[in-house]
């Protein structure tokens, strides 16, 4: 049932009820006011008649019949349209209307009250009337009848039904018509709604303000609701891709060392009576294979949450903290190598911490692994300090460097010297949380000696960071091909 016709059939019921109540209201209020019209009519007569009807009983006891029918006119005469009955000591006197002499009257009525009577309605008033003389008392009824009264409120209670029977299909009508233009507007936006289709078109809703408050608001609502689909969508298409792409790359990527793997197995399997010395080249291949596999599953596995990471986790992060745990960490995993630290305290940043450490972890690594010349320990020097409104790190190592034609190459997914150890992932990762956090990396010579200074530049925070603005789109370095990296700030001088 459409909201017109919902809001038509209210209004006709309400409307014939609310016209009822009213007339109710004014029914009793008619016939309060008719009922004090006739009181202070009786008790007007009742003030006029009452010297008559005394001078009447002083005559019926002198017993001058003369006198009394005089005093009689008198007394009918003053109680004009009003009944008359004056009850005496000895004689009852009546005239003009008023109920049978046997219907029964209230013993006292000293203010006017209603009686029903012979299918009539009266109001009746009594009052004592007594002389100076003795024997002149009696009792003095006025009656008048209510029959005009009566009439008069039927006639209010058959208009009111009138009215009320003629507003019920007359407001409905209109009700019907203003709630049907009224809901022109959202009609209009029903149409407009109920013709999209997410699925095989971008076009999304047009709405155009109508100044109505409800429909406004839910048209905002239903853009807002598409704006999150779309969101949702894209979302979930970056996260299928991303999917896709990671089951290629550890599928590419892996196949190398398994078939390795497979071949050393197979020899183990084929010549049990292998000499040691060749036995245990196999088992160190294997070793160094696996050790390779699970490199390339971390690393993926991290450049995985770096794309699906949500607005939600990012926050304040202590970079000093940040650094200095990621150093000691290093440390421990590398007893022999040297790692040097200069941290300036109180650095914050907006950014997802997680990442953050990512990005620490595998510039050190990188250092360590790479940062030293053959027959010396590896010596690894970090810096953190302000620059501007920007943090900057500084990573130092003692090794062979990077020629500047290779500084950009170094951070396309799977690119590693022959001999790297390594997956060929970590300058990725460390690219992907630069561009997460809107930072800019350079490549560069140690200012002093052989070696490769990294500065990374990270916006410091102000308290007011929005995390809407932190998360760039698309953020695809799981799809991204190998030789096209996505774009980042990076400076290979």
């Amino acid at each position: 049932m459409r909201l017109s016709t919902r809001i038509a059939l209210a209004v006709g019921a309400t409307v014939p009820v609310l016209v009822l109540a009213t007339g109710w209201l004014l029914l009793r209020l008619v016939a309060a006011d008719l009922h004090d019209q006739q009181d202070t009519h009786l008790r007007e007569r009742a003030v006029a008649v009452a010297k008559d009807a005394r001078s009447l009983l002083r005559a019926s006891a002198d017993r001058s019949a003369a006198v009394e029918q005089a005093r009689e006119r008198r007394v009918f005469t003053s109680a004009l349209d009003v009944g008359v009955r004056l009850i005496g000591p000895e004689e009852t006197f009546t005239g003009g209307p008023q109920p049978a002499a046997d219907v029964a009257l209230p013993a006292r009525a000293r203010v006017p009250v209603a009686l029903r009577a012979d299918g009539r309605s009266w109001r009746i008033l009594s009052t004592r009337v007594t002389g100076a003389r003795p024997g002149v008392r009696g009792t003095l009824w006025l009656f008048a009848s209510d029959t005009a009264a009566d009439t008069q409120v039927r006639l209010v209670r058959r208009r009111a039904v009138t009215v009320a029977l003629l507003a019920a299909p007359l407001s409905g009508l209109l009700a019907w018509a203003v709630a049907t233009r009224a809901s022109t507007p959202l009609r209009r936006l029903q149409r407009r709604a109920s013709g999209l289709d997410p699925r095989s078109s971008s076009t999304r809703l047009d709405h155009t303000p109508t100044r109505i408050a409800e429909v406004d608001d839910l048209a905002h609502t239903l853009q807002t609701v598409l704006a999150r689909y779309d969101e949702q969508a894209l979302r979930t298409a970056e996260a299928l891709a991303t999917a896709r792409s990671f089951a290629s790359a550890a599928s590419h990527e892996l196949r190398t060392p398994l078939m390795s793997m497979q071949t050393n197995l197979e020899i183990l399997t084929e010549h049990p009576e292998l000499a040691g010395p060749d036995r245990d080249e196999v088992l160190h291949d294997l070793s160094r294979e696996h050790a390779r596999l699970l490199g390339v599953l971390v690393m993926l596995r991290d450049l995985g949450r770096g794309d699906l990471v949500e607005a939600d986790a990012f926050g304040p992060v202590d970079l000093a903290d940040l650094v200095e745990a990621s150093t000691e960490e290093q440390r421990r995993r590398h007893p022999h190598a040297r790692v040097v630290g200069h941290c300036a305290p109180g650095l914050r940043v907006h950014g997802w911490e997680a990442g953050l450490r990512s990005l620490v972890d595998n510039l050190l690594v990188n250092a360590l692994v790479h940062g030293h010349t053959d027959g010396q320990p590896p010596q690894v020097e970090v810096t953190l300090r302000a620059s501007g409104a920007d943090a900057l790190l500084v990573v130092e190592d003692r090794g062979p460097g990077i020629p500047p034609e290779l500084r950009t190459e170094v951070f396309e997914r799977f690119r590693r010297r022959p001999d790297s150890p390594g997956s060929g992932l970590g300058l990725t990762l460390v690219a992907q949380q630069i561009a997460l956090h809107r930072g800019g990396i350079r490549v560069l010579d140690r200012p002093t000696g052989a070696g490769t200074r990294v500065e990374v530049t990270l916006p410091l925070s102000d308290g007011t960071a929005d995390t809407e603005d932190t998360l760039p789109l698309p953020r695809n370095w799981m799809i991204t091909t190998a030789d096209r990296p996505q774009e980042f700030h990076k400076d290979g001088s």
